[in-house]
């Protein structure tokens, strides 16, 4: 996608072979490329939320795989340095299922090749094509939505979103705005409300930074205005991205967008989750009981950066013997969720049986093919 009218991906790899990605906490204000060296810079960026985004952390994670096997090469017992390194990556974040995911395969695919750089550099690549594919093609069935509602109406289609599912959390096209930049194409007029996405403001810093660059027309809103405009009729689709999605179709995606399907629901309003395959968790049914929530610092909280004077500041907006708590995702239940857009069409209603009637053999086959 486009960066002042430059093609980026979200990671990729130079003329060099080094590992770039785009430093997420500073936008929108500065673009910031980072080179990834080791897999500790791996882990630091997914902790510390340099790069973000399930897809993204899954595709970041392989890479850290293939530099643990480059560092392993001096270590004096390489297979155990590749299985602390993989043990370190996967606890950089919990929520993401992206990420066990492609931890997971990489070491299968490491521990199956005696040339274990090549392998693990393969797999990398191989699950970046993989999920930029993926996107395009929720973006292809997405799109559809998006014509029928322009077909009735005759006039420009508005979508709401939550965080940020876009290019740079899924390396290209997003998930949740795949059918939007597909509608774009096709010259149907869509115009998209940001939900701001407290407390790090992914939608309003990153989902805006990526329509604004890609010639979407959007407006930013605070949270908790995104009932009001599903009240009164001003969003005919809600349309957002999923960390993890069980098996019988409960969406965990960041904190605020239970709340947004709930307001969606009451008003009649379609709520999507824009899921590729790799997003999927077949081995569990309650998102609610069984998905570990993540609980970040409450410092995200407690303090809020912006642009002052052209300088970036940090600043705190609560009291400073007040007590702050920051949980990072929350549940949808599938009882909420109209449909799941995926790399495989789009599940309506949402149902157990047709979940794993779509997303599980193709997939697993297609991955380690």
């Amino acid at each position: 996608m486009l960066i002042n009218d430059i093609p980026y991906h979200t990671i990729w790899l130079d003329d060099k072979g080094r590992i770039k990605t785009f430093d997420q906490r500073y936008l929108p204000f500065k673009i910031k490329i980072i080179t990834l060296r080791t897999s500790d810079d791996v882990y630091s960026a997914i902790r510390e939320m340099k790069l973000r985004g399930a897809p993204a952390i899954g595709v970041a994670a392989a890479y850290g795989m293939y530099l643990a096997c480059k560092e392993s090469k001096s270590a004096s017992a390489p297979g155990k340095y590749i299985l602390k390194k993989y043990k370190q990556l996967l606890s950089a974040r919990p929520t993401a299922v992206n990420l066990q995911f492609a931890l997971k395969n990489s070491l299968e695919e490491i521990n199956n090749h005696d040339d274990k750089i090549s392998a693990a550099l393969e797999y990398a690549n191989k699950l970046k094509a993989y999920e930029i594919d993926a996107c395009k093609k929720i973006g292809e069935y997405g799109v559809k939505l998006i014509e029928n509602i322009y077909k009735k109406k005759k006039s420009t289609v508005n979508i709401l979103t939550h965080c940020n599912a876009g290019w740079l959390a899924c390396i290209e096209y997003g998930t949740a705005t795949a059918p939007i930049y597909f509608a774009a194409a096709k010259k149907i007029p869509v115009h998209v409300w940001v939900e701001e996405t407290r407390p790090r403001n992914q939608g309003a810093s990153i989902t805006a930074f990526e329509l604004y660059h890609n010639h979407i027309p959007h407006t930013i809103i605070c949270d908790n205005a995104g009932g009001y405009v599903l009240q009164k009729k001003m969003a005919d689709i809600v349309i957002t991205g999923s960390d993890r999605t069980t098996a019988n179709g409960d969406v965990c995606n960041k904190i605020g967008t239970y709340k947004t399907a709930l307001a969606a629901f009451d008003n009649g309003v379609p709520f999507y989750a824009a899921v590729p395959s790799s997003s999927f968790d077949l081995s569990i049914d309650n998102g609610l009981s069984e998905i570990p929530i993540e609980e970040r610092t409450p410092d995200e909280v407690d303090y809020i950066s912006g642009l002052y004077k052209n300088k970036l500041v940090k600043v705190r907006i609560t009291p400073p013997h007040s007590m702050s708590k920051n949980f990072g995702f929350d549940i949808t239940p599938a009882k909420l969720v109209t449909g799941l857009i995926t790399d495989k069409g789009i599940i309506s209603p949402v149902r157990k049986e047709n979940i794993k009637a779509i997303i599980l053999s193709e997939f697993i086959s297609q991955m380690r093919s």
